[in-house]
């Protein structure tokens, strides 16, 4: 089987994991644009910190709301048709982010929350068709790639919003990604096949290959999520654990960054964009590095377990030690070289964790992430306002970082106690 995937270098299933990856960009980037553009948006409207940290965290009540929703619905319809469909309808939100924030506060969290009620398709939609799509033995790579998106999103995201705010104004940059977005959905809709199967292009090579995405299945036809067993099992609250911390230092550094390197450094917008996306590329480079070291030492023998506990609780832990040094730092340059070294971190972390859901259920993947991606919201809510009311109430960011990195250390002391890669299902 390795000789089958190391002829076929380049396949449709490839096609389709850059496409997801595109998705996953651009999700990232109509996340983060409204972290530069909330500095502007915040001395046009007045916002205090706290009402600033609303406008930030509103975004994931709707992406939390429809996290096992959007795996349903991706079971039930196909996950080509939910992700063009998600694609196109947080693309409308963007576009009318500076509408809506024109009309009233309510108004514009409104707009937030429906924008992260497309999102929340993401994850579920795109382990859908990696399900139907990518090989056992690619899974760490594919997973990667994806997540790649999301560092690529941030930096693209953060430098080219810094840009288009301090030369169009604060508008421009959900203009801009809006209008990607939707030219995404048009290319998706007429490139992509939901399933192998249906797609005539897809060489014999290949075809054979594919094959083992349906025996890890067992089969086309997908049974009833067995929620009872999924919520006795220890190794699915352990992926949820790990799941919370990482998101809790990921949505509190993706909408603070700027807002730090501003406030805590005295760096003007542009500058703020810059340092903030620089640390995304380290986090790219973290999932592309992870994913190969690990399917290849999964091949090489290495049990799974072994090898997701190594990145996930040795990431974790290696973050919470730079956020706990970053509070006595008071040199940008070095509170950046160490804010790198943290999201390398989470990068690996996350290339571990987030390929455990295919491990424990390949039938249910798109539930099993939405399942833990609805508990990971959570930091997105609570952490990122909570992030605001902290700075308004000690004028720094030092309690915030505390919280993150305890938070990492038990994620990391629970994964390594309780996780599993052996399938739940027999």
């Amino acid at each position: 089987m390795i000789d089958s995937i190391r002829r076929a270098t380049w396949g449709r299933r490839h096609v389709l994991v850059v496409l997801c990856l595109a998705a996953m960009f651009l999700g990232y980037a109509d996340r983060v644009n409204i972290a530069v553009a909330s500095i502007a948006m915040q001395a046009e409207f007045h916002w205090t910190q706290t009402v600033k940290g609303l406008v930030l965290s509103s975004f994931f009540v709707g992406y939390m709301a429809l996290q096992i929703g959007a795996g349903a619905l991706a079971r039930r319809f196909g996950g080509k048709a939910v992700l063009g469909f998600a694609v196109a309808w947080w693309s409308l939100f963007t576009l009318a982010t500076p509408f809506a924030a024109s009309l009233s506060i309510g108004v514009l969290i409104a707009a937030r929350i429906g924008l992260g009620l497309g999102e929340a398709a993401l994850m579920p939609a795109t382990y859908e068709l990696f399900s139907r799509w990518v090989p056992p033995a690619e899974r760490g790579r594919a997973i990667g790639s994806l997540l790649s998106g999301i560092p690529l999103g941030q930096i693209v995201g953060f430098l080219a919003s810094g840009w288009l705010t301090a030369s169009f104004g604060w508008p421009a940059s959900f203009y801009v990604f809006g209008a990607l977005g939707l030219a995404w959905t048009g290319y998706w809709l007429r490139t992509v096949a939901n399933d192998p199967a249906h797609d005539a292009r897809v060489a014999a090579t290949e075809r054979a290959l594919l094959l083992e995405c349906a025996s890890s299945r067992h089969g086309a036809q997908r049974p009833a999520t067995p929620w009872r067993l999924f919520l006795r099992a220890p190794p699915v609250w352990a992926l949820v654990a790990a799941h919370f911390a990482h998101n809790w230092t990921l949505y509190m550094l993706v909408s603070w960054l700027p807002s730090y390197f501003r406030e805590s450094h005295g760096l003007s917008i542009t500058n703020s964009g810059l340092y903030s996306a620089a640390p995304w590329a380290a986090y790219f480079a973290a999932l592309q590095l992870t994913g190969r070291w690990s399917d290849a030492a999964i091949a090489r023998g290495r049990h799974t377990i072994t090898v997701r506990r190594a990145a996930t609780a040795g990431g974790l832990i290696a973050a919470s030690a730079c956020l706990l040094t970053l509070r006595a730092v008071d040199s940008p340059a070095l509170a950046l070289a160490l804010i790198c070294v943290a999201t390398a971190s989470i990068g690996v972390a996350a290339s571990g964790l987030t390929a455990v859901p295919l491990d424990l259920s390949p039938r249910h993947a798109p539930v099993l992430i939405g399942f833990s991606n609805t508990f990971a919201t959570i930091p997105g809510i609570a952490g990122v306002a909570v992030t605001g009311w902290l700075v308004d109430l000690t004028h720094t960011y030092s309690t915030a970082f505390l919280v993150s990195a305890l938070f990492s250390i038990g994620g990391a002391l629970l994964f390594l106690r309780f996780a599993s890669a052996q399938p739940l299902e027999r």
